[in-house]
């Protein structure tokens, strides 16, 4: 699922930077054309954002890892004689 980031605009002056997150699919109409359906919007602090991208980009760096070590005993059992 695609997202699309900006920052949220605010009202009143804040110190606290918010940013607005649409969750998106495409998808194709009866005409055709594919066209992209917004799933759902959220907002929340870009400080809350970034942990949140740096959590999950320690859980698939964790992932990679692991399907790096089982890549690895494929090959070893392929190229075994």
């Amino acid at each position: 699922m695609a997202k699309v980031i900006a920052e949220k605009a605010q009202e009143q002056a804040s110190e606290v930077k918010q940013v607005e997150i649409k969750h998106i699919r495409s998808a194709v109409d009866a005409a055709g054309k594919t066209v992209d359906i917004v799933d759902y919007k959220e907002v929340k602090t870009v400080d809350e954002a970034i942990s949140e991208a740096e959590s999950r980009k320690t859980d698939l760096q964790a992932r990679l890892t692991e399907v790096d070590a089982e890549l690895a005993d494929y090959i070893a059992i392929r190229d075994a004689e």
